[in-house]
């Protein structure tokens, strides 16, 4: 039943692998969200503790329940904003390729 639909699928042009095209600029799309998101959590961590954000989780300087909190606020924010923006890119980038697919004869 898999080598039908693989079968299908080349038949159609289609493939189980993205195209390098898209790997680099989902690739390129993680950084940039992966770096604005951490500045905006940053300065929310700034507004709402009053305080600089830990330059390290691990130094001593810092309280471990402070630390804990940091690294899950910053944790979570980046990884739901870079998953966010990666399955909105993914869905434009396959409206795209399936525009051009369509206008080729």
């Amino acid at each position: 039943m898999a080598d039908t639909a693989r079968a299908a699928k080349r038949e159609l042009g289609l493939s189980d692998k993205p195209d390098m095209q898209w790997r680099i600029i989902g690739g390129l799309l993680g950084l940039a969200v992966g770096f604005a998101s951490r500045k905006v959590l940053a300065y929310a961590w700034e507004k709402a503790t009053g305080k600089e954000p830990p330059a390290s989780a691990d130094s001593p300087d810092i309280g471990l329940g402070e630390a804990i909190a940091y690294a899950v606020v910053m944790g979570l924010g980046i990884e739901i904003t870079r998953i966010v923006a990666t399955r909105a890119a993914a869905r434009k980038w396959r409206s795209w390729k399936d525009a051009a697919r369509d206008l080729t004869p």
